[in-house]
């Protein structure tokens, strides 16, 4: 037990900083990214739309490594992308904060995508067609009516994505690297101190992402919970 102790106190909590900043910013970026590329989608022909979903979807089922190799090939110094962005911006996206954004965000991204679409796919069109009835514009009708009608679907989408941009690890280490206090997240700190065989401190880590995990399904279900007590009213 005191072994246990001195480990959470002279714990280093910078992964878990940088996991929350990166899931945060990642998660905004998806967001309203996700909504917008949903609510596009849902307005295309039916072969626009299937060719459309299968691109933005891609991130989800393809392998993180698999995602983390084409972003490296995209953004590297070497490739025409990251030589521009460098020499004419100097923006740097290989090993930096920078790239633990973009790898969670399109590893993310699909998560918030596919939970927006369904649930814009669920709204009654009736509110739409009373909405340009009381002379409302389609960007007031979008932001004011569909929105808040499909917020419960957006909200769950929003946790998850969250969720998965926080514990992203694949694609992050081939673009960002696991340079300790710049990139190096919760779940590289985990693979990393495992490697050195040290499973106590990994067991430290294993439990806060536990907690957070938890915190993530509690968040679901009680919205979810409020929205079944809505669907009962009526």
């Amino acid at each position: 037990m005191e072994e246990l102790m001195d480990i959470v106190q002279g714990l280093d909590w910078s992964p878990l900083f940088i996991s929350l900043k990166t899931g945060v910013v990642a998660t905004i970026l998806s967001f309203f990214l996700g909504i917008y590329a949903a609510r596009k989608v849902i307005h295309a022909e039916p072969r626009v739309k299937a060719v459309a979903d299968g691109i933005l979807t891609l991130p989800m089922v393809l392998p993180p490594t698999v995602a983390g190799f084409f972003l490296l090939l995209l953004f590297s110094r070497r490739r025409p992308l990251g030589t521009l962005l460098y020499e004419n911006f100097g923006i740097s996206v290989v090993q930096t904060w920078l790239g633990c954004i973009i790898a969670a965000t399109i590893i993310a991204f699909p998560l918030m995508y596919r939970n927006a679409r369904a649930a814009f796919e669920q709204v009654d069109v009736n509110l739409v067609y009373a909405g340009r009835t009381l002379g409302m514009s389609e960007m007031a009708i979008f932001w004011k009516v569909v929105v808040p009608t499909a917020g419960p679907g957006i909200m769950s989408g929003t946790i998850l994505t969250f969720a998965r941009a926080m514990g992203e690890y694949g694609a992050t280490s081939m673009l960002a690297g696991n340079i300790p206090g710049k990139t190096g997240t919760i779940s590289q700190r985990i693979a990393m101190v495992i490697q050195d065989g040290d499973y106590l401190t990994a067991g430290v880590w294993v439990v806060i992402v536990i907690l957070i995990a938890f915190l993530v399904i509690f968040l679901m279900s009680l919205i979810s919970g409020k929205k079944m007590k809505q669907v009962k009213r009526w």
